[in-house]
């Protein structure tokens, strides 16, 4: 039962992640937006889908890391409150460069102590 359920969650994520690439279309360089904007996008949709209960309180983005020839991740970081308890949720979005298209998706959560 709990397989299915993590199978389940994790296509529901990647239905989510794609209809915000859908609904917000493939995003110009030309249009002066940070290339990583569509991948935050896709970050917010993960966590908020993961965690529809909370309050999102802050959102960062963390940087960008080379992986592979044309392969980048970019990691996004999140303040998350649940019944008065903080934590962060990292969200780490691996694509490639040249077709713009997305590799893979890791959500790690850091509850405080």
């Amino acid at each position: 039962m709990y397989e299915e359920e993590m199978v389940l969650k994790k296509v529901i994520m990647m239905i989510l992640g794609l209809l915000v690439i859908l609904q917000f279309g493939s995003i110009s360089t030309h249009a002066q937006k940070p290339d990583y904007e569509k991948y935050g996008k896709i970050a917010i949709a993960v966590v908020q889908a993961d965690y529809p209960e909370v309050e999102i309180t802050d959102y960062e983005y963390k940087g960008r890391k080379t992986i592979g020839k044309n392969q980048v991740e970019d990691d996004f970081s999140f303040l998350v409150v649940e019944k008065g308890d903080k934590f962060k949720v990292t969200v780490a979005v691996q694509h490639d460069l040249t077709n713009e298209k997305l590799l893979s998706l890791k959500v790690t959560e850091q509850k405080e102590k």
